[in-house]
């Protein structure tokens, strides 16, 4: 069995000379494969190969990757850009050269300003940077197996649950096959009766039109079909369980036809025996549904 779960988190870290980081990725239910990262200031260039590596291992859920960073004793150090603050202290001046009115401009407020202050980390030669990017990204595909196993894990648990529930749905499936409301004689005598209301309400009816009236009445008697299609719907299910490519949304769509013939079932049950089958058909198949929205 391959059934994946889409549900599961998974955590990875790791560590280098600079400091140390934490992946932290989350899958819950989707219709499709929806991706979402967030990731620290000036790592924005891990966003790509991040979804990228998110695409490759999976195919369906709503997946979330989250980065965070922490320095390290040697990249703690703040650095001042001096030619940023240059810059900055030479825009103040000509404002205030422009309108001596303005207050000046304040130490604080020019550290405050982007690109003043930069930590040892961010000051890191771009070699050093794409080696670190490379070393966090090979840290996330760890915590990626570990979440396509939680996945996984979770998938067999599910299969169980819904191999219980298809069993049940056969076993209701059975019950309706040998229910008295099924017997040629005991359809036979429910037409006799309806037939003989229905010349009791028209006395004078056309024989053409009893025929047809009759036929439509063994018509609605007749659930053998409906039962005949919950079956090869159990096999299709069962099939696809077994599969080794993700069925979701086909075993969610295959619900909707479960749902369909055991409508059907009570609609036309005229019995109070069926009509409870019927009722404890639909009631499984909707736990059965709810289970298959959390398969991938």
């Amino acid at each position: 069995m391959t059934i994946n779960s889409m549900t599961a988190y998974a955590r990875s870290q790791d560590q280098d000379g600079q400091g140390s980081w934490v992946w932290e990725v989350k899958s819950v239910n989707g219709k499709g494969l929806e991706l979402r990262t967030r990731l620290p200031p000036g790592y924005d260039q891990l966003d790509l190969p991040v979804r990228e590596q998110l695409q490759k291992k999976f195919r369906r859920g709503s997946l979330s990757a989250s980065l965070s960073l922490a320095p390290g004793a040697e990249s703690a150090a703040i650095l001042i850009n001096e030619a940023v603050l240059t810059r900055y202290i030479a825009l103040a001046q000509r404002c205030q050269d422009l309108d001596p009115d303005l207050a000046p401009a304040r130490i604080d407020g020019l550290l405050a300003l982007r690109g003043v202050l930069e930590t040892a980390d961010s000051a890191t030669d771009p070699n050093d940077r794409e080696k670190r990017g490379k070393n966090i990204l090979a840290s996330l595909e760890t915590a990626l197996e570990a979440l396509a196993s939680m996945r996984a894990a979770e998938g067999r648990r599910l299969t169980q649950v819904l191999e219980a529930q298809l069993a049940e749905i056969h076993a209701l499936v059975q019950r309706a096959e040998s229910s008295a409301a099924l017997d040629p004689q005991a359809i036979k005598d429910r037409l006799r009766q309806q037939i003989q209301a229905l010349l009791e309400t028209v006395p004078a009816i056309a024989e053409d039109r009893l025929a047809q009236e009759a036929a439509l009445l063994v018509q609605k008697a007749d659930v053998r079909e409906e039962l005949d299609r919950l079956k090869a719907h159990l096999e299709a299910a069962r099939d696809m369980l077994a599969s080794k490519e993700a069925v979701g949304r086909r075993l969610d769509f295959l619900c909707q036809e479960f749902n369909r013939e055991a409508n059907t079932l009570c609609s036309k049950a005229a019995d109070v025996s069926l009509t409870r089958i019927g009722m404890d058909l639909k009631a499984v198949i909707e736990q059965f549904r709810e289970q298959v929205q959390n398969i991938e």
